[in-house]
């Protein structure tokens, strides 16, 4: 496993003075690029008592723009993610058809493989941290590395955002 003592270290100085969602996922999207890397970055923050969720940060803000809220789609990805408490992790964009609705403009962007990081805190889900890259990309070794790097900052990043 490659050592990512200088990325987490960087993080934990950028975090240390975030304020606000911005500066807390810019930080969390620099950690993951120096981690495992991602096309495409965005972070969803989900509200359960409202049913809402909404676009908090992307690295597209031309083709996925931080947004308004939409009502929470309940469905199999949905049950996946927030009550399993599972990742999605699709290697093609046909797996990413048969969950996700955008897949066509996925697919435009040039990423095929997604993973879809739940992030929980206090028993709650708050949202889900989301990295997109080329087909095959997110092998069970990278997807292994999200949960043992990536997680705890995951839901420190949020945390900070949503103080």
């Amino acid at each position: 496993m490659t050592n990512h003592t200088t990325a987490l270290a960087q993080f934990n100085a950028e975090i240390a003075l975030a304020k606000g969602a911005d500066a807390a996922f810019t930080a969390l999207q620099k950690l993951v690029q120096d981690v495992v890397g991602a096309k495409l970055f965005t972070v969803m923050i989900v509200d359960m008592a409202k049913e809402e969720s909404r676009r908090a940060f992307t690295s597209h803000p031309v083709d996925y723009p931080v947004s308004g809220t939409k009502p929470l789609n309940y469905g199999p990805w949905f049950d996946l993610v927030h009550k399993e408490r599972k990742y999605f992790v699709a290697n093609t964009i046909e797996q990413i058809a048969e969950r996700l609705f955008d897949h066509e403009l996925i697919n435009a962007l040039g990423c095929q493989s997604i993973v879809n990081m739940p992030v929980f805190l206090g028993d709650e889900m708050l949202g889900s941290v989301n990295m997109l890259n080329v087909e095959g990309y997110f092998t069970e070794e990278r997807v292994q590395v999200i949960r043992d790097e990536l997680e705890i900052p995951a839901k420190l990043a949020m945390a900070v955002a949503l103080r």
